[in-house]
């Protein structure tokens, strides 16, 4: 397989997700990739998930890109990443929001052996719509803007959290704002974001109403129009208090952020590159319909707060490129712009994504291929290098 007459570059068929949250306009928009049949365009997966596989063709046929990697997993994806991983361990992404993702928390790597052991053992059946943990792995994310890109990512400065609060001055939880107020702590937080979470019935109806009322009244300023459009999403969602507890930014294009394990998030609005680890292990936090575990979510959430202007990654100047460098073996991501058949090297499989502009990769074999914007490419470990074309940017995902 390592022999260097075999196939490197493997142009790849790609899942488009549609789920409701999604943009009908973005990808089509961005890529030229007609959207013939008018439905949200949500997620376009590029790698081996189970959930969503690409294709690329092999002698001809087409080949569902995890059955390829079965074929000669140490010589296709690497000795060492089959060793420590046993599959790709990265699924690769195009994401357009046109409405606000669920608020979550994603556990980490020991918890989330812990949680599906357990649940496995209790016999949750995995599709479970009460099930919290899909399998054993932890789920970090990076997320690269090619649009401005609304989020939210880790708590606010505690004192900020007491102050917004106290400005709504709502008697309904006037209790657990004096509460946090008085113990401006972890243990405090947590305290807080639970009780505020488990507010139920007529109180979660009262204290949302009053909410509302508030940022009607003060629509002006950004943070309260957000949650008057995050209302029209999700109405009577105890989650709209959610963006008052954590720091909402925008990514401008060419911004990356890195959303760590057990710390809140969303994804707001936007069309970005994400990169994350293979998993399914979601615990929400609201703007959801779906299941909240909120003790199991609490068990899994660092009450740490984050200073908004460290949020963004600092990216590491290459050759040719950008290395945004994240705190897991996972997954890497690099970012080339108006390279000159700059040379790589690849010692794990790899995937190449044109973003705005045509990208020719050639390998010492005489292989070639162009890919037009929008258009990934699966380049397996044993291709051990090869150079990149291109007079605009395309992204770079490996491990």
């Amino acid at each position: 397989m390592t022999d260097s007459t075999h196939t490197v570059f493997f142009k790849m068929d790609n899942v488009i997700q549609d789920y409701a949250w999604g943009s009908v306009t973005s990808i089509e928009q961005l890529f030229a990739m007609p959207n013939l049949d008018q439905k949200p365009q949500a997620e376009m997966w590029m790698g081996a998930h189970a959930n969503g596989c690409s294709v690329i063709t092999v002698n001809g046929e087409a080949v569902r890109l995890a059955d390829f990697i079965d074929t000669d997993p140490d010589a296709i994806i690497g000795a060492a990443t089959q060793a420590k991983f046993a599959e790709l361990p990265y699924l690769f992404k195009v994401l357009a929001a046109e409405k606000a993702l669920s608020v979550q928390v994603h556990p980490s790597k020991h918890q989330a052996e812990i949680g599906y052991a357990k649940e496995e053992k209790t016999g949750i059946a995995r599709n479970a719509a009460n099930r919290n943990y899909k399998d054993p792995n932890h789920k970090p994310e990076l997320v690269f803007a090619l649009t401005p890109y609304q989020a939210m990512n880790g708590f606010r400065e505690i004192a900020e959290i007491v102050a917004l609060f106290q400005r709504l001055d709502l008697e309904v939880i006037s209790e657990l704002v004096t509460a946090l107020a008085a113990n401006q702590t972890e243990t405090g937080l947590r305290d807080f974001f639970a009780a505020m979470l488990s507010l139920e019935g007529e109180r979660k109806d009262v204290a949302v109403n009053g909410l509302l009322a508030f940022c009607n009244e003060n629509q002006d300023q950004p943070l309260f129009a957000l949650l008057i459009d995050l209302s029209e999403q999700y109405p009577g969602d105890i989650g709209l208090f959610v963006p008052l507890m954590l720091n909402v930014l925008t990514l401008q294009p060419g911004e990356a952020m890195f959303l760590s394990a057990c710390t809140p998030h969303a994804y707001i609005k936007g069309t970005g590159l994400e990169i994350m680890a293979n998993s399914d292990n979601v615990l929400r936090a609201g703007l959801t319909p779906k299941f909240m575990d909120v003790p199991e979510l609490v068990a899994n959430t660092e009450f740490t707060s984050m200073a908004a202007d460290t949020l963004l990654l600092a990216p590491t100047m290459v050759a040719g490129g950008l290395d945004y460098i994240v705190p897991v073996p996972d997954f890497k991501f690099s970012v080339y712009k108006q390279v000159d058949d700059i040379a790589l090297q690849n010692t794990s499989a790899e995937i190449l994504f044109a973003i705005d502009a045509p990208l020719t990769v050639t390998h010492q074999n005489g292989e070639t291929l162009t890919l037009e914007k929008g258009q990934s490419v699966f380049i397996p470990a044993y291709a051990k290098a090869y150079s990149a074309d291109c007079d605009g940017m395309f992204a770079r995902a490996y491990n």
